[in-house]
């Protein structure tokens, strides 16, 4: 049989201390994976780090968020016809060796979209800092009690995706704080998500953005979104045009 093309995504600003080591990770453990590197308005060499190590590299005029560079990695790979996709951040918390975790439903065509969780299983590793532990926990019970089955971790962006997860997220991913929001995406389509224990490491270079104030704002913010995509009646605006 054939292995599906596959394309690791990787969406990075500001990361050159860090994003040569991901590239080099991910090459180690699959040298046939090709990479592409999202550069979101670096003001650093992110992008001539990338390209040094062989990743293919996208780089956006000026910062759109993390949203924007991941949906930017998803128009990549639908754009390429890749029919599974890998996304890992580029600030080196996400081990590439646990990719063969991730692609394993998919390869058993039990999943469209497979999230690594941090608390899954019995042993989380590294554990975020209490900010964001708090915002993690309180999303997984509100995702869950929305969706109606459990979910563990819905910040996590390390994913795999076949080729209906990256069409999904080509079209429409939120930008400002997505992976919440995108997992319910995810069930209004009914898309098949699973969830595999994972370990992360702490990052290595720079520090996280996300302090105790953002984090409240964080959770009001993204509490409102997910009310609203839950009373929407189709997913996407497309979905309504459709119909019409």
């Amino acid at each position: 049989m054939s292995v599906p093309r596959t394309i690791a995504i990787v969406p990075a600003r500001d990361e050159e201390g860090a994003i040569g080591a991901v590239v080099d990770g991910i090459r180690a453990y699959d040298p046939s994976l090709d990479v592409v590197v999202v550069d979101d308005g670096s003001t650093d060499s992110t992008a001539a780090v990338a390209t040094a190590r062989g990743a293919a590299v996208v780089s956006l005029p000026f910062n759109l968020g993390i949203g924007g560079a991941v949906q930017t990695g998803f128009k990549y790979a639908l754009e390429h016809d890749y029919e599974r996709a890998v996304r890992l951040d580029g600030d080196g918390q996400h081990d590439p060796r646990e990719l063969a975790v991730l692609l394993e439903p998919l390869q058993r065509d039990e999943a469209d979209v497979v999230t690594g969780s941090r608390f899954a299983g019995a042993d989380p590793g590294h554990r975020p800092p209490f900010a964001r532990r708090a915002g993690i926990v309180f999303f997984a019970a509100l995702v869950s009690l929305l969706v109606r089955r459990r979910v563990t971790d819905t910040t996590s962006g390390f994913q795999a995706l076949n080729r209906r997860g990256i069409e999904l997220f080509a079209r429409d991913y939120p930008h400002d704080y997505p992976e919440v929001e995108a997992t319910v995406l995810v069930h209004k389509h009914r898309l098949r998500l699973v969830e595999v224990p994972v370990q992360m490491r702490e990052r290595e270079h720079g520090s996280s953005s996300i302090t105790l104030v953002r984090s409240v704002y964080y959770m009001v913010k993204v509490t409102l979104a997910l009310v609203v995509a839950m009373c929407r009646t189709y997913a996407l605006p497309e979905d309504a045009e459709a119909r019409a």
